[in-house]
């Protein structure tokens, strides 16, 4: 036999995508080629792969007077990384007939190392969702992403350390016929498939809690509507005021994933490079700094990848020191906040990336912080104070539902013995907010969660308010002069105020307290 055929597949963007590895032999000088679009990774891997199977005591492809060529198809798809390491040497080995196995039905992946161990991939979970929707009954990985591909039901999961061990649980000959070092250490050449993953709620500390900060009731309230409700929230105010603290205890407030939604975050971090095999079985919560280049935080490259608007999905943004940004990157983050989706075109692509995060800023009134403080005097010349302010435009402004103060604390009330609400507390009412959106919209058309995710059709169709409070909106609306944009989320956080309190109708009393947390000036 010189012919071989054997599957595998490799991340393309969110997802996965099948490639089938085919071999042929054919007698001449020793070659060995690769084709189908390979980047240097996947050319690399012949390299990888003929010490790979030296070192698990087969012949090495070097040693034989062979031509060896490897397609990869489909043949106009970029192939990238050392997904295809495993099926590379097991369809040459078939091809040699070294190996002797039914290849249908079953997908490789995994990189070998020079002594044929199997090391981590990115992107298991997503890859074996894909090999299972195409059909695939057996996914052959490395041990280090077993845990994480087995969240998927309905498909063999079987974890190797070696390529050896895989060439023992495939080969048809079993056993003694497999001499040497070809045995592998299971004796009978068999791997156990892999159990189904049971997902584990962890509790994830970010070092802060709601009630080890003191006093900023003002602030506490306001992100207990934007949990609630999914609402983006800026808090401002002088240095050391506790803006940091409140932004990490936020995502505790948040109320515990569900399956799919562990499966997605787990899916998008995995294809990134964030996890180690682990789960996210908690709300993401990312916090990139102030220097983070524009690619970074919304996604691209030459082959789009996400970026951290993206690894926030479901979870937090938090950008501290919010107009330090660069401008590019502040403004980019318009399509994000307003259709939880970020479409990136390049030459080589287009991709669409999910992006349904809260987004928690935090600055201060200047550059030097002092502005509003009464014991420090501010050193910012005029033209620094109009820089920073350009720095935040009117339609990133009018995206973020609510601005809320943080300013300093009474010296007295830090000494203060006894602890303030809990996250838990809070988070219980967050909880039950939730549940009460889940229900109203659970027969809408739209596949919506919260009330941030409602548009101006949704919102005439389920919010209605009485006379005397759209008159109250109206006259309100007028003198802060806001924006249509501004006057409709002012009724989503009003909405969401009347969640938190159990109420049918939205009352007066509800849109007063959303109109305040709007800024006091709107570009």
């Amino acid at each position: 036999m010189s012919f071989a055929r054997v599957y595998s597949a490799q991340v393309n963007l969110l997802s996965g995508q099948i490639v089938t590895i085919e071999v042929d032999l054919s007698k001449g000088l020793h070659t060995f080629n690769i084709v189908g679009l390979p980047d240097k990774a996947v050319d690399e891997s012949k390299d990888r792969v003929s010490s790979a199977i030296k070192n698990s005591g087969f012949k090495s492809p070097k040693a034989k007077n062979q031509k060896i060529i490897v397609s990869l198809s489909p043949a106009d798809l970029k192939k990238e990384g050392p997904f295809f390491d495993l099926a590379i040497a097991l369809a040459y080995m078939l091809a040699c007939e070294d190996l002797k196995f039914n290849s249908e039905k079953k997908i490789f992946l995994g990189e070998l190392g020079l002594d044929g161990t199997l090391r981590r991939i990115r992107g298991a979970l997503p890859l074996v969702m894909e090999a299972k929707k195409a059909g695939y009954e057996e996914v052959y990985l490395p041990k280090e992403n077993a845990v994480e591909a087995a969240l998927v039901e309905g498909i063999k999961i079987f974890g190797a350390e070696t390529l050896e061990e895989v060439v023992g649980h495939i080969s048809e000959k079993k056993g003694p016929s497999l001499k040497g070092s070809q045995r592998t250490a299971l004796g009978d050449g068999l791997i156990l498939v892999q159990s189904k993953t049971q997902i584990v709620y962890k509790k994830e500390s970010r070092g802060s809690d709601f009630s080890d900060v003191k006093g900023q009731e003002g602030a506490k309230r306001g992100l207990e509507i934007a949990a609630a409700g999914g609402h983006n929230i800026a808090m401002y105010g002088p240095p050391g005021t506790g803006k940091t603290m409140l932004a990490r205890a936020f995502s505790q407030l948040l109320p515990d994933l569900k399956l799919d939604e562990v499966l997605e975050i787990t899916g998008i971090h995995s294809v990134a490079g964030a996890t180690r095999g682990e789960l996210i079985s908690s709300p993401p919560f990312r916090s990139p700094h102030h220097t983070s280049s524009y690619v970074s935080i919304i996604g691209g490259g030459t082959y789009p990848k996400p970026g951290e608007v993206t690894l926030a999905h479901k979870g937090v943004l938090f950008l501290d020191e919010f107009p330090e940004f660069e401008k590019k990157v502040i403004e980019s983050l318009r399509q994000p906040l307003e259709d939880n989706i970020v479409s990136i075109s390049r030459a080589k692509g287009t991709a669409t990336f999910p992006s349904n995060f809260i987004l928690v800023a935090a600055m201060n009134p200047c550059p030097c912080g002092n502005a509003t403080s009464k014991q420090r005097v501010c050193i910012c010349r005029p033209s620094d104070l109009d820089r920073y302010k350009r720095k935040l435009s009117g339609p990133i402004m009018d995206r973020i539902d609510l601005w809320v103060s943080v300013g300093n604390v009474d010296y007295k009330k830090l000494g203060e013995i006894g602890n303030g609400e809990t996250s838990d507390r809070i988070k219980y009412r967050v909880t039950n907010a939730r549940e009460v959106q889940k229900k109203r919209f659970e027969n809408f058309k739209r596949d919506i969660k919260t009330n941030s995710e409602m548009n101006v059709k949704d919102l005439s169709n389920m919010v209605k308010l009485d006379e005397k409070t759209r008159q109250l909106l109206d006259d309100s609306a007028e003198r802060l002069a806001l924006s249509a944009r501004a006057y409709h989320r002012v009724i989503k956080i009003a909405r969401t105020i009347a969640d938190l309190e159990n109420s049918l109708e939205i009352n007066s009393n509800h849109i007063l307290e959303a109109i305040q947390y709007r800024p006091k000036v709107t570009s």
